[in-house]
């Protein structure tokens, strides 16, 4: 994935998520009741959260790679959309089910925990690429 078509997503993925915590905070906390349960607020509250901080670091590696164009970092890149899609979309969709009257599959609850591991995948290569580079930098330099 190019540089502008990851930025494209993050910027997306940041004003979705401001616009979904704020849906939380105005409209959804207002709705606690029969049809929508605290637990079910409180599910998508973690959901905006992580999809959030999970942006901001989604646009700082991508400003990393842009500075040093790493294979672990675009592996992270990859990992970290794809794990917000998977965990914060399901969490949305599954905590407001009820509300908007539909019924999701069973299989969409499984997208949760693989967009947690995918979220971490994310982090684990973003560790590779420090390791990598310290270890290069490490390394004596030859001398012509």
């Amino acid at each position: 994935m190019n540089k502008n078509t990851s930025t494209a997503i993050c910027s997306i993925l940041g004003a979705s998520g401001v616009a979904l915590g704020a849906l939380a905070a105005h409209a959804l906390k207002n709705m606690i009741g029969d049809n929508f349960t605290l637990s079910q607020f409180d599910a998508f509250d973690t959901a905006t959260k992580y999809q959030l901080i999970h942006a901001i670091v989604l646009l700082i590696v991508i400003s990393m790679n842009e500075n040093v164009s790493s294979v672990w970092l675009r592996r992270s890149i990859n990992f970290l959309i794809s794990g917000i899609l998977f965990f914060s979309g399901s969490i949305y969709f599954l905590s407001t089910q009820q509300l908007i009257g539909i019924s999701l599959p069973k299989f969409i609850g499984i997208l949760t925990p693989i967009g947690g591991i995918l979220l971490i995948a994310g982090w684990i290569c973003i560790g590779m690429n420090v390791s990598k580079m310290k270890k290069e930098s490490s390394q004596p330099k030859k001398h012509e």
